[in-house]
């Protein structure tokens, strides 16, 4: 299908792209890689007037460390990540659920500040990001903030984010023990059931965790019972098996094509003991 008509923008720094989108109003999208806001477009269910393009803003990009705290710019696309040398030795589960997105085509194209922001609730990364608890650095015409990722996914499609605020990075702590184990839909590969799991060991003993679900409900969210079960257990099969089982406590459960409530609950027990078991094993 052909979109509605509209005016393009382009923004050379994040400033530039604040007041072009204060100018425009409410009407107005930033738009990057394209891949969560073009379809809408397409299909007429988001009729922006006024696409504001943020892909070529200088220093939007890059993984880089600095004493232990990673940074991701929110330009970063997903093949980036996928491949990225730092991910992929310091926290694995970063590169690993980026290299589970769509296709190559919107590895290639997608970011993961546009993946953030508009909160599909079968994306991958903002399960992630809430299992590694995330700083999701955004920028506004009031000036810079951040919000802790478990805050900041609300509802479905619902975000933190005002209307001329957009996200300049992610940050997060090198995790000691991190996986991510998916069920994904055949076709569109989005997460039917994904678990984020993010461990502290000390001496065979879980003495942390935090995990995250996306796909069995309306926005990526913490499994604070799994997460309460697992803290001060040995990671063998059976505290693991009795942790995941509580993954059933989640409450509202997505029912669609893709699956029912009971088949979600069931996988979200089952990936919630892979997630923990793959973390546990590095």
């Amino acid at each position: 299908m052909i979109p509605s008509a509209f005016e393009y923008r382009r923004a050379g720094s994040v400033d530039e792209a604040i007041a072009l989108k204060r100018e425009a109003g409410s009407a107005a999208r930033f738009i990057a890689g394209g891949h969560s806001l073009i379809p809408l477009m397409k299909l007429r269910l988001s009729e922006p007037s006024v696409l504001i393009d943020i892909g070529r803003v200088p220093g939007l990009s890059g993984v880089s460390e600095d004493g232990g705290r990673i940074s991701i710019g929110a330009l970063t696309t997903h093949a980036d990540l996928e491949s990225d040398p730092l991910l992929l030795a310091v926290a694995p589960i970063v590169a690993e659920a980026a290299g589970e997105i769509g296709d190559q085509q919107v590895r290639n194209r997608g970011t993961i500040g546009g993946s953030l922001a508009h909160a599909d609730p079968a994306a991958d990364l903002p399960a992630v990001v809430v299992a590694l608890d995330a700083a999701i650095h955004i920028a506004g015409a009031d000036g810079p903030r951040a919000v802790a990722a478990s805050d900041f996914f609300r509802g479905l499609f619902e975000v933190d984010l005002g209307e001329d605020e957009l996200i300049t990075a992610v940050s997060f702590d090198r995790p000691s023990r991190a996986a991510y184990a998916k069920l994904r839909h055949p076709a569109s590969h989005f997460a039917i059931v994904g678990v984020a799991a993010a461990l502290t060991v000390e001496e065979g003993v879980c003495t942390g965790a935090r995990v995250a679900v996306t796909g069995a409900s309306t926005h990526a969210r913490r499994l604070s019972a799994v997460e309460e079960a697992l803290t001060g257990s040995r990671l063998d099969d059976d505290s693991i098996a009795q942790a995941s089982a509580a993954a059933s406590e989640l409450g509202d459960v997505n029912a669609d094509l893709a699956g029912s409530e009971e088949y979600r609950r069931a996988m979200t027990r089952a990936f919630t003991g892979r997630a923990i078991a793959a973390a546990a094993s590095r």
